[in-house]
């Protein structure tokens, strides 16, 4: 399996010690049971929508099996209307096809920031709705899709685990994503297979 994981600081691990403990390392962990993975970080601290569109022009060409989004924190901290967002989505998908193309395109959802503790009250309310918002969008554009599909956070991510920033994933939240992602990733190799 040759796989992307492309995006913002959760895509670049921020908040985990090394890249073994970060997104990209627990998943290939993960998917490694099952086929010989070989894998790719193209990921920016602070990266938003517009940036990685640009990342991702700028990157080689290659052909990668999967391909996994973080992407929206920093859109959400931008107030990017949920509706544009998703239009950001469909440009970086768009871009990921002709440049990429994988056989399963997975978008991260944005992240539960109503749970980032770095955030003060109201703001963590409110941007944990915007998220949300966001989130919903692109979902609804997503339905009955098999090639572009979203996964969500799993509601245990941030109480597994907050690195001490307040605003990342620790080794074990990233460990909870990763093992959600993973078999989210298989079980839509096992749909293209029927």
């Amino acid at each position: 399996m040759r796989l992307l994981v492309a995006g913002d600081s959760g895509a670049a691990g921020v908040g985990a010690e090394s890249q073994e403990q970060a997104l990209c390392g627990q998943l290939v962990r993960r998917l490694s049971r099952h086929h010989r993975v070989q894998w790719r970080v193209l990921a920016v601290n602070g990266l938003d929508s517009p940036g990685l569109l640009k990342l991702l022009q700028d990157a080689p060409s290659a052909r990668y099996d999967v391909v996994v989004l973080s992407m929206g924190a920093n859109d959400a901290t931008g107030l990017c209307a949920p509706l544009q967002w998703a239009q950001w989505q469909n440009r970086l998908a768009e871009v990921i096809v002709d440049r990429y193309a994988p056989a399963l395109l997975v978008h991260s959802a944005v992240p539960p920031m109503h749970d980032c503790k770095a955030l003060p009250q109201p703001l963590r309310w409110f941007m944990g709705r915007w998220a949300r918002q966001m989130n919903a969008v692109l979902a609804s554009q997503l339905a009955n899709q098999s090639r572009r599909t979203l996964h969500w956070h799993p509601l245990s991510t941030t109480s597994a685990g907050m690195a001490v920033d307040g605003m990342h994933p620790s080794a074990q939240g990233y460990a909870v994503w990763a093992d959600g992602l993973s078999r989210h990733i298989l079980a839509g190799q096992d749909q293209r297979a029927e």
